[in-house]
């Protein structure tokens, strides 16, 4: 793998620190509710599964 997409992936890790931290976290933290699921709840769970892909789609497509 080349250094430019380790960079990418590192990246991807910074802005999953940010988007995990607590003051972004609490800002989806109300008694909203989707499909019956607490916002905060759909918040973690789609970040999490859009950085999978992103990161599944990095290592795939530059995968030398």
């Amino acid at each position: 793998m080349k250094k430019r997409h380790e960079q990418k992936l590192i990246l991807l890790s910074i802005g999953l620190l940010v988007a995990f931290s607590i003051p972004i976290s609490l800002l989806f933290n109300s008694e909203k509710e989707v499909f019956g699921y607490p916002m905060i709840l759909i918040y973690v769970f789609a970040v999490w599964m859009i950085s999978i892909i992103i990161s599944f789609v990095i290592v795939k497509k530059y995968d030398e």
